[in-house]
């Protein structure tokens, strides 16, 4: 096959001259199409490891993953909250078009499931010739009314862990799911809600070493073969329960290298959840050398969106956004920006740093010419392989855009990978402005000073949403 420019539909994504353009480089020969693995942690902020600035928590597998990798700088993830961040990344389609828009919660499951004419990156990997597998946390449907949405109607050969959101703030569940069926853990706890949500009395089965077990059989299994594996972790994210009640949301099996310290018990808690994290990809990362694998797997570890603030942790012992304002809910880029480490010996060039401004939906194009398969139309996807690659020209994106549905509606755009622009309070509302290359903490409204770029950016924010019925915009302030 011939290396092919697909064109993306959504207005303003994309220029080259008059025409849209997503670039792709000649393909692999068919024998060297790569395994890949996307690892995704849990409200887990770009500041909460050692190689983004972290200087408290300990992540030394996934510093080394850095060191022989190569780290993202400008990497955004598809939304501020987990569902329609994961429909990005999943659909290649940005947050004003993907079909899962916010976190509906059990009043409207459906609104919170892909239906069956949506088009996953698992699907398109699958009918590729890839076995592909999820293990951990899915968000996307459900049992009964949104069971479109279930993990193999989806794309996914095999799946194994939690189908909604608030049963994932349970890292003690009393089960979890494999496939359709259920499997029960053999530990004890009290319900809160009917969506499976609680906290355990009697803690036994780690639901995330359960899930780690079952990607790395995946692995094992799959090793002589063309595999996708979707490993996503609940880790770091709080039990929202389990605070509420007990005024503690970390669940961990123990405070590990952070027992003796003179901290409160949760951030003992939060900070041993991120270390376990980073020794469950050590795991994950030593098993493809052991397997022999390694050098024929793309490996990228990121985060579903900002850190949280729900486990009743003090944030400012571990600073999570880094030099950024905003957390999880938040459209500015402690709410947004995420960190994202691409890992593959002997391809990607070892202690490499790329400032390329790329988001959640680009994975679809780039799976896509990982597994030399054609990018399905209306993706608003752009391949980032040269810049893993370090080979031929990387098209950059004209416009990224963000909403957000909770407390009013709210939009968000960053154009030209500098300038972001934020608008709160109607459609008539004016641009809030910043310039990102200098202000990063995004303070100064620079809206009268650059005038045409914020009428740019307003323009565009008009028109990037296609219509939802299940996601009209509520407006804080003027409505529509």
């Amino acid at each position: 096959m011939i290396g092919i420019a697909h064109p993306i539909v959504a207005k303003g994504l994309l220029a080259v001259g008059s025409i849209l353009f997503v670039a792709l480089s000649l393909p692999l020969h068919a024998a060297e199409r790569p395994n890949i693995i996307w690892i995704m942690a849990d409200d887990l902020g770009y500041g909460e490891l050692g190689c983004y600035g972290q200087k408290v928590i300990q992540t030394p597998h996934i510093d080394r993953m850095a060191q022989e990798g190569l780290l993202f700088t400008h990497f955004y993830a598809g939304a501020t909250v987990c569902a329609p961040s994961r429909s990005v990344l999943m659909t290649g389609q940005h947050h004003g078009r993907t079909r899962v828009r916010g976190n509906a919660g059990k009043t409207n499951p459906i609104a919170q499931s892909l239906r069956p004419d949506d088009i996953t990156v698992a699907k398109v990997l699958q009918q590729a010739g890839y076995r592909t597998a999820l293990a951990g946390k899915w968000g996307l449907g459900d049992i009964g009314d949104a069971d479109a949405g279930l993990p193999r109607r989806q794309g996914f050969d095999h799946f194994f862990g939690y189908l909604n959101q608030v049963h994932a703030h349970n890292h003690y569940p009393e089960f979890l799911w494999r496939n359709e069926e259920r499997v029960s853990l053999p530990n004890e706890c009290v319900r809160v809600g009917d969506q499976g949500g609680g906290y355990a009395t009697k803690a036994v089965a780690f639901a995330d070493e359960r899930i780690l077990e079952e990607g790395l059989e995946f692995v094992k299994e799959n090793a002589n073969r063309p595999f996708f594996l979707y490993w996503s972790l609940v880790i770091p994210h709080a039990n929202n329960e389990r605070n509420r009640e007990l005024k503690d949301g970390t669940e961990v099996p123990d405070f590990g290298a952070y027992a003796d310290n003179d901290w409160k018990k949760q951030d003992k808690g939060q900070a041993a959840m991120v270390s376990l994290m980073d020794e469950y990809v050590g795991r994950m990362l030593q098993s493809l050398r052991e397997l022999q694998i390694d050098e024929k797997t793309l490996v990228i570890f990121t985060s579903d969106n900002g850190p949280h603030n729900e486990a009743n942790h003090d944030l400012t012992r571990f600073q999570p956004s880094g030099p950024f304002t905003g957390i999880k809910r938040s459209l500015t880029d402690g709410g947004i920006r995420v960190p994202c480490i691409a890992w593959w010996p002997k391809t990607i060039a070892a202690g490499t740093t790329s400032n390329h401004v790329a988001y959640f939906g680009d994975w679809m194009a780039t799976a896509a010419e990982l597994a030399q398969t054609e990018l399905p139309s209306g993706r608003d996807s752009i391949s980032f392989v040269p810049t893993l690659k370090g080979t031929g020209k990387q098209i950059k994106h004209e416009f990224l855009y963000w909403e957000f549905h909770e407390g009013g509606f709210r939009q968000a755009a960053l154009y030209q990978g500098r300038w972001k622009g934020i608008r709160a309070n109607g459609p008539n509302d004016p641009i809030r402005l910043f310039d990102t290359h200098t202000d990063i903490r995004e303070q100064k409204n620079v809206a009268d000073e650059h005038p045409e770029i914020a009428k740019k950016i307003g323009d565009f924010l008009s028109t990037a949403r296609t219509e939802s019925p299940d996601w009209q915009p509520q407006w804080k302030g003027n409505r529509p």
